[in-house]
């Protein structure tokens, strides 16, 4: 029986797919090869009726038909009919053979290929003789068994370096396909390794996934692109042509496009790339007109003859844009050497120069050219904040921690009154672990007010001269403000809160009370007599260093009212004492006060009786026994501490340190107001003064930080942060892109309740469809400020002496009920239907009964507990009271009408529709400028009508206002009425288009600075995500994500990117969302939410620890205490990686030396890790760097003894 050997070549399934879609940009240099069939398997050759050999050989040749597709076959294109796509192959590959020369090759089984040779356009079987076909087979079987021990070295090199060189290959380990017609001894078999071809098609696919190569872009000419292109030009036709196990070594060891070798080639300064850039059309031209041939000119000239010339230009190597773009940048500096944004790009283009070198020394020399060009560009623009900055960071980057202060030092003298450059040299001392103290950054602190202090100073006193010669603006109001006097003045509060923070962070909470209450009193309540500074502060020092209250203690007056009240008290001894004395006179503010004369008095006689008792004490000690001292050796040994110990006496044992450190935290929670000296001279209160000692805040420990604001806004600002800085709520009076607002997120140790809400509503969002959803939460960064009573008594009582400053101020009286709610819940807990706050709103009311905005803001305080009844008493009694108002009070009447609907919508239920009908009464009301009646029917038409007419002309009014900048929240309260009032009638889409046009008469840079714009926009996202569904999702997502150009530290906008991005998005889009705005606007805003998004939907490790390293690898998130306390407890609690939470702990206090919540940290959290010995060490250094302990570790000892 004569049997046959056949051979077919035959493509691969991606090669058939690529053909059809007729790329052309890639070649497949995969082929193969169908193995010889045995004598058992052949059968007769085919009839001329039956089908030929097929492209896909994978069963016997008589059994394939055209008619029907194996199962496996699951692709329809494989059913397809490829012949004619054989057909066009074969005869390029023709055409290839003869353009191309044949090369020599190193591999030994080249031998029986084709050299150079034009191949058949198809294979037909041969037959042979019956010696032909033996002398045939041995040499086949020969030739097999070097195939195979070729293949084993190969596999074996293969795995030693990692197992890549076979990617894509043959899957040699399949011993039988289930289809084969082979006798196979078992039935089954198990596939121990796993085929990652099934990942790409989705089913067990037995033939190999084709190896791309990029096509040439040299080989380019214009816009025509060749079919096929070989790679390799110096193989052979019959290697292409081969299956990829029959290719050279060095062909596989090149790698694909992951592969060290194409990456180190990527990044080769000679590698030459494409890039297709569009031809630049004249932005200015002499005519009114472009010329059409001009352009046509430009875009033809892609097909014509200078497709050539446009390509070579536009290649080129690293070197040649490094090239290019540094003669196009000498080029711009010199045409344009004022032009800050030319220099800042100029130097930021030598970072990416320096990030392409991997030499140090090259490093070093394009940062000494970026130097350079800094230094020339301050030259040219000495008064440019943002060029010294940047120099300095790149000074930070080469000179030592001292010679870079003395630069900084340098450049503020010649800068004193810029407050952006105070405020990243005090962050770059406060860094600086090695030289960090805490009396050396509070040194600079000093500088630092006392130099904005003088500025402001020098600037106000500069307006006044020239207001009085008369050289102001005729245009300027004479009522406002300087603008520049604001800025500096905003600056200087910033630079004070900063402080404040600081000294409260190290530890010194008494003395960051006292420097706020000091300062309050400074610039609120200063006594209204023209003195000069210093007469002022001696005046304040005899306030301070007296028994009067100060601001937030019970009884404060202020020190004006206080002053006054001395003065009336002194007037009156000094009448009563007139008869008895020669003199007269009052008191002319030179002389010593009455209180303090009398305590002179005091003085003397208490030391005439101390000299008599210490002079019988003297005589009695005489004869008393000299009692022997206590050794302090024993005393150690009692207190379990061995001094002849190699540890020098210091305590090894973590349970003490932990106990000392539970009594630290304690400690630190419950000292933090001022203890005042009293008169009392007993010898108990003289001993308890002592221990107290450090806790009492003198004149001297404020003095240095006390200056005078003028402005309302610096004012306003002072209180509104020192609420915000003891956890009060109020609302937002920042934009979340002024620095005050980034300044504050950036130096936070917990994170307030506001934020923590929307993390929880996002982890609540991500985790609704999860099994097992993940257990990490923020819980454990929530401050514990609003949970302290006697703090948020503190703070209410301050905001209530500060409304005597700001009268009728809706935003102080909001944070004042509800510092009364917090301490009045705090201290009674059991559950009562009356709202906490009442009392304290119907005494302030009694006071001021035209002030219908405390009315508002009173009534939405009982809504929110459930007396809806009540808050429509109170909305309706103020609402009937408008306009027997005077008219500046009666403009505040939308911001009534606007929370009273609010209210009712809130209490709408899908039941009852009595409260929409309420709303819409209301604001109908408010469009028809008539007077307001309490709710009694539905609306008619003709009442709706005309609110529709009447909105509209108010709106015109507001357009007109905002055109000249004048932006209020009146004025945003009627823009949201006119929207909700559409949306009530109408429908959302008229309501959305109301907003649309509100923002349209803004320009978007003034809608970045805006606190009210950005409410909103805020304000807009509720809209449209409360009508999601009518609309879609998309308007939502397209929504926030324009909003997020304008206000990228926006936490709501940041919430809703995470809410809507979940259900409208992939995860990977989202994340690369995140990313981007991680990356071009970092903050720890933004990372908290990114972070928050991978946590709550389980992300690898790997993912999330990237994160945290790319978010504190940034020059100003690393002094970010927050997120280190994040990487912490993430990698304790979730990873339950001890020696990796044990590097970020020692990291962490590095960056943020000054942080005693992180010390303590490593204490409360890290005990299990640390040695007895490492916590008393982490002790010592805390002493060394000047942080406030107020618990000794003997104290621990002896209550253990």
């Amino acid at each position: 029986m004569s049997s046959s050997t056949s051979w077919v070549l035959f493509p691969d399934k991606a090669l058939s797919l690529a053909l059809t879609r007729v790329t052309g940009l890639f070649r497949f240099s995969k082929w193969t090869q169908k193995p010889p069939v045995t004598a058992e398997e052949t059968e007769a050759p085919p009839s001329d009726g039956e089908a030929k050999s097929s492209l896909f050989p994978i069963f016997p040749l008589q059994t394939i038909t055209t008619t029907s597709a194996p199962q496996w076959l699951c692709n329809s294109s494989f059913t397809t009919d490829i012949s004619v796509i054989n057909d066009a192959v074969a005869s390029q590959l023709n055409r290839e053979t003869v353009q191309s020369p044949p090369q020599d090759h190193d591999d030994d089984n080249d031998d029986d290929r084709a050299q150079g040779k034009p191949l058949p356009s198809s294979y037909p079987i041969l037959e042979s003789s019956e010696s032909d076909r033996d002398g045939r087979d041995r040499e086949m079987k020969e030739k097999s068994k070097k195939s195979k021990r070729k293949k084993k070295r190969q596999r074996d090199r293969s795995t030693e370096r990692g197992g890549f060189d076979g990617y894509g290959s043959r899957k040699s380990r399949v011993r039988a396909w289930a289809d084969s017609e082979a006798n196979i001894a078992k039935d089954y078999y198990f596939d121990s390794h796993g085929d990652r071809d099934n990942l790409a098609f989705g089913c067990i696919y037995r033939m190999d996934i084709a190896r791309y190569k990029p096509y040439n872009p040299l080989r380019l000419s214009g816009l025509h692109v060749r079919g096929l292109y070989w790679w390799n030009r110096s193989g052979s036709l019959s290697e292409r042509d081969g299956d990829i196990d029959a290719l050279d070594g060095n062909m596989k060891s090149a790698g694909r496009y992951w592969s060290g070798k194409y990456m180190a080639l990527e990044r080769h300064k000679s590698f030459k790339r494409i890039r297709l850039v569009a031809p630049k059309l004249p932005l200015l031209t002499t005519d009114e007109f472009i010329p059409l041939s001009d352009v046509g000119s430009s875009q033809g000239a892609v097909g014509s003859d200078s497709d050539s010339k446009i390509s070579a230009s536009l290649e080129e190597s690293w070197e040649d844009e490094m090239l290019n773009k540094t003669r196009e940048y000498n080029k711009l500096t010199r045409e344009h050497p004022h032009d800050e944004k030319v220099w800042l790009a100029f130097a930021e283009f030598q970072d990416r120069v320096a990030g392409m070198q991997r030499q140090k020394g090259a490093r070093l020399q394009t940062l000494e050219k970026k130097i350079s060009i800094l230094e020339k560009a301050v030259d040219l623009n000495p008064e440019n904040e943002d060029l010294l900055l940047c120099l300095l960071k790149a000074y930070q980057t080469r000179d030592s921690s001292d010679v870079l202060i003395g630069r900084w030092e340098k450049i503020l003298l010649q800068h004193s009154g810029s407050y952006k450059l105070w405020r990243e040299f005090l962050h770059v001392v406060q860094r600086n672990f090695s030289k960090f103290k805490v009396s050396v950054v509070r040194k600079m602190y000093t500088h630092a007010i006392e130099a904005l202090s003088a500025a402001c100073s020098k600037h106000s006193r500069q307006v006044v001269l020239f207001s009085i010669k008369g050289m102001v603006h005729k245009d300027a109001d004479p009522s406002s403000p300087d603008p520049v006097i604001v800025q500096l003045e905003l600056g200087l509060v910033d630079i004070f809160l900063n402080l404040c923070r600081f000294e409260w962070q190290a530890g010194y909470r008494e003395l960051a009370t006292a420097l706020f209450q000091a300062e309050i009193e400074f610039s609120l309540f200063c006594p209204p007599l023209l003195l000069t500074e210093q007469s002022k502060q001696r005046l304040f020092e005899h306030f301070w260093n007296s028994d009067g209250a100060r601001v937030g203690e019970e009884g404060a007056l202020g020190w004006s009212t206080w002053l006054e009240k001395e003065e009336e008290t002194r007037q009156q001894v000094i009448k009563e004492d007139h008869s008895h004395e020669n003199e007269g006179g009052g008191w002319t503010g030179w002389s010593e006060p009455l209180s303090k004369v009398k305590d002179g008095i005091a003085n003397v006689g208490n030391e005439a009786n101390n000299d008599l008792v210490m002079g019988d004490n003297q005589d009695e000690d005489e004869y008393k026994d000299v009692e022997p001292e206590i050794d302090t050796e024993n005393l150690l040994k009692l207190l379990g501490i061995d001094v002849n110990a190699g540890d020098g006496g210091e305590v090894n044992e973590a349970s003490t340190w932990i106990k000392w450190s539970e009594e630290e935290s304690s400690r630190d929670c419950d000292q933090w107001m001022p203890v005042r000296r009293k008169t009392d001279t007993s010898e108990a209160h003289r001993e308890e003064e002592d221990e107290q000692l450090l806790r009492t805040i003198l004149y001297e420990d404020v003095n240095e930080y006390l200056f005078t604001l003028s402005t309302e806004e610096a004012r306003l600002s002072l209180v509104s942060q020192f609420i915000d800085f003891y956890g009060g709520k109020m609302s937002q009076l920042f934009c979340s892109n002024s620095p005050t607002w980034t300044e504050n997120v950036l130096s936070l140790e917990d994170l307030p309740d506001s934020m923590l809400k929307k993390l929880k509503c996002i982890h609540k969002v991500l985790t609704k469809t999860q099994d097992s959803p993940t257990g990490f939460g923020f819980e454990f960064l929530s401050g514990s400020l609003s949970r302290n009573a006697d703090i948020m008594k503190f703070v209410r009582n301050a905001v209530l002496l500060c409304l005597t400053v700001f009268p009728r101020n809706h935003i102080l009286e909001e944070a004042v009920l509800i510092c009364e709610e917090l301490y009045v819940t705090k201290m009674n807990s059991s559950n009562s239907m009356v709202t906490p706050c009442r009392a304290l709103a119907k005494s302030l009311l009694k006071s001021d009964r035209q002030d219908v905005l405390l009315c508002g803001v009173y009534a939405r305080r009982e809504a929110n507990y459930g007396n809806i009844d009540l808050a429509r008493k109170v909305f309706d009694m103020a609402l009937l009271s408008v306009e027997g108002l005077p008219v500046e009070l009666q403009s505040s009447a939308p911001l009534l009408y606007f929370w009273y609907a609010e209210v009712e919508l809130a209490n709408n239920s899908d039941d009852d529709r009595e409260s929409s009908y309420r709303a819409i009464h209301i604001l109908s009301c408010l469009g028809n400028g008539t007077k307001y009646s309490p709710f009694k029917s539905q609306t008619s038409s003709l009442q709706l009508l005309r609110a529709h007419q009447g909105f509209k002309e108010k709106l015109r009014t507001v357009r007109s206002s905002w055109v000249r900048g004048i932006i209020n929240d009146q004025s945003v309260a009627l823009i949201c009425s006119a929207a909700l009032f559409e949306e009530l009638t109408t429908g959302w889409d008229s309501g959305i288009e109301v907003l649309d046009q509100a923002f349209a008469m803004v320009l978007p840079e003034r809608r970045g600075h805006s606190y009210q714009l950005e409410f909103l926009f805020n304000y807009y996202i509720r809209m449209l995500q409360r009508h999601q569904r009518q609309s879609s999702l998309m308007k939502v997502w397209e929504s926030i994500s324009q909003g997020l150009q304008i206000y990228p530290f926006s936490p709501e906008l940041l919430k809703g990117v995470v809410e809507v991005g979940h259900f409208y998005t992939t995860s990977n889009k989202l994340r690369r969302i995140l990313d981007d705005c991680c990356y071009k606007k970092p903050s720890v805003i933004v990372w908290l939410f990114a972070l928050s998004y991978e946590m709550s939907r389980g992300g690898s490790h790997h993912r999330i620890r990237g994160l945290f390293e790319r978010a504190l690898g940034n020059d100003r998130l690393c002094s970010s205490v927050v997120l280190w306390r994040c990487y912490i407890v993430y990698e304790l609690n979730i990873v339950h990686d001890s020696s990796a939470a044990r590097r970020v702990f020692f990291r962490a206090i590095h960056a943020c030396p000054w942080s005693k919540q992180l010390w303590l940290d490593g204490f409360l959290k890290l005990n299990s890790i640390l040695t007895g010995k490492e916590l008393s060490d982490l002790q010592e250094v805390m002493r060394d760097k000047e942080l406030n302990l107020r618990t000794d570790i003997y104290e621990i000892l002896l209550q253990d003894s």
